[in-house]
């Protein structure tokens, strides 16, 4: 939530930890998520801590999400010697034939 919005006490909400407990996601993804528009929320007079709605998070949670970058895969020298060697035996084999 911007600053200027009004806050809306008819909604439920929760802090960002009690947030992060139900989503399973850091308290900085959360906030994250709130800076960024991903939930909607607040903060209340001068507190550093946000409020995040809960019908938001649950409508967040409920939307599909691709699962994060697993990093490049690293060959390690055992790997390419299996690879060469089984290549390699089954070419041994053919010419024994």
């Amino acid at each position: 939530m911007t600053e200027g919005q009004q806050i809306d006490l008819n909604r439920s909400h929760i802090t960002t930890p009690d947030a992060a407990k139900r989503s399973g996601f850091t308290k900085g993804y959360v906030t994250l998520l709130l800076r960024n528009g991903g939930l909607e929320g607040f903060r209340y007079g001068g507190a550093k801590e946000w409020f995040v709605y809960v019908d938001s998070l649950e409508q967040f949670l409920a939307k599909p999400r691709k699962p994060g970058p697993k990093g490049p895969r690293k060959n390690t020298p055992a790997d390419s010697r299996d690879t060469v060697s089984v290549g390699t035996k089954k070419n041994e084999r053919e010419d024994e034939r």
